[in-house]
């Protein structure tokens, strides 16, 4: 894509892990020596920066009350600045924090007025975002990551302080393709996902491509909104999609689709959809942005309780939101469910809520976006994954709405048999045989 940019790799060695407390007050640190320079004047920005870091941040600390900032930063207090806001969703089972927030009444808990709006796809949700037309926004967890580097997209810096869901999908085939075992099986097939930055791409590349299919020679695959795909299926434009729910058990609902592989089965507690901002907003209203990410973290917390599916599914399912039946959101926010084969299935993590960001999830993803060809040139993994993915901002509102915390922003992932270690990112990409095309 000629949108397409890299970062440059700042060097090789990596920093000793941090945990989210210690990631935070660096943060916070780094913050206030920026704006002392960015305030300070021509001559005096030169010998301050002149000073090294450290030492900068020595002089700061002797003229400013440092740990009273940073446990200001920590604990903000002050009412919304606009409590009227509107946050961009689409009407999947992946956004449902975000959504069941509205008639659950978590945004009121948290002093906001706020309105979920509905879009058709994910390039009219990152229009919205982009242009303002909406205050935050229910998003995949590569698309922060993609916009803030200009992938696809005039480059513009956002926030992930949340992840929305984590497993949640399926590769889902046509019922003619019943005799399918393998990925090996589904050469020449024709595939859709909802967007090219979507861990749906991602997640459908890797599990071909680990079955020794290349996903841009050997099949087929195009992107389609999520609420056609079961149209497309059904209509015989396309063999199969890794796509979210509620569409792949709509697939079984209509006779059209089987279940052939839950995307937990290629990366157990996968991240998929995410509650995004600007920077630019997060900045103009700081309170608002806190009140909403303490919404969101709170609800999706309050998802994560198998005892509370029921009755989200009945809460999302009217027709301004995900306009599908209540027996089918069951099916998936419950994990009993008909597999299109004649079975029925108990799986109670076919779909979780998770809002912790890991700093390691956004790494995997560029390097996935890197080894498709989406990222151009070096990239600072680190380094972006640290900017967009607001974990410690994360942990810090768990904590305060009494939730648990954690360790450290990164840890090792698991995907199809073989870890991923966060710290060896670029090796990662290399050590694949199969690639994006040049």
């Amino acid at each position: 894509m000629s949108d397409d940019r890299g970062t440059r790799e700042a060097g090789t060695s990596e920093a000793p892990l941090l945990s989210s407390d210690e990631y935070f007050e660096r943060t916070v640190k780094e913050s206030l020596a920026h704006a002392v320079l960015e305030s300070a004047g021509t001559s005096r920005r030169r010998f301050l920066a002149a000073l090294g870091a450290t030492t900068l941040m020595t002089v700061i600390e002797q003229i400013l009350p440092l740990r009273e900032i940073v446990a200001l930063a920590a604990d903000p207090i002050g009412k919304p600045e606009k409590k009227d806001v509107s946050v961009g969703f689409i009407p999947i089972t992946c956004g449902t924090p975000i959504i069941m927030a509205e008639p659950l009444g978590f945004y009121k808990k948290h002093g906001l007025n706020a309105s979920v709006k509905r879009a058709a796809g994910w390039a009219m949700i990152r229009d919205w975002a982009i242009n303002g037309e909406v205050d935050a926004a229910h998003m995949l967890t590569p698309m922060p990551l993609a916009i803030t580097l200009g992938a696809g997209s005039v480059p513009k810096p956002f926030y992930m302080p949340a992840v929305e869901n984590i497993n949640g999908q399926a590769i889902t085939l046509h019922i003619k393709h019943k005799n399918v075992k393998a990925a090996a099986d589904m050469k020449g097939f024709r595939f859709c996902v909802p967007f090219d930055y979507s861990m749906h791409n991602y997640l459908l590349r890797y599990f071909l491509a680990e079955g020794g299919l290349h996903p841009d020679k050997d099949v087929q695959i195009r992107v389609v909104p999520p609420p056609e795909m079961v149209a497309n299926l059904k209509a015989g434009n396309v063999d199969g999609y890794l796509g979210p729910d509620p569409f792949n058990q709509r697939a079984v609902y209509e006779n059209v689709g089987f279940i052939f592989k839950l995307s937990k089965e290629i990366w157990d507690r996968h991240p998929c959809c995410a509650f995004t901002v600007s920077q630019d907003f997060a900045a103009r209203y700081p309170n608002t942005f806190g009140a909403l990410f303490r919404a969101i973290v709170d609800a999706t917390h309050y998802a994560s309780n198998p005892a509370h599916r029921k009755e989200i599914a009945a809460a999302v399912a009217p027709t301004n939101y995900l306009n599908q039946p209540v027996t089918v959101l069951e099916q998936v926010l419950t994990g009993t469910y008909a597999d299109g084969l004649g079975a029925i299935k108990k799986e109670p993590n076919r779909i979780d809520f998770d809002p912790y960001p890991w700093h390691s999830m956004a790494v995997w993803i560029l390097t996935q976006m890197k080894r498709w060809g989406h990222l151009k040139g070096d990239v600072n993994y680190k380094a972006v994954a640290e900017q967009v993915y607001r974990a410690a901002d994360c942990d810090r509102i768990a904590k305060e709405l009494g939730y648990p915390t954690h360790a450290s922003t990164t840890t090792k992932h698991v995907i199809m048999g073989r870890e991923f270690d966060p710290q060896q990112a670029e090796a990662y990409v290399k050590s694949f045989k199969i690639h994006g095309m040049a």
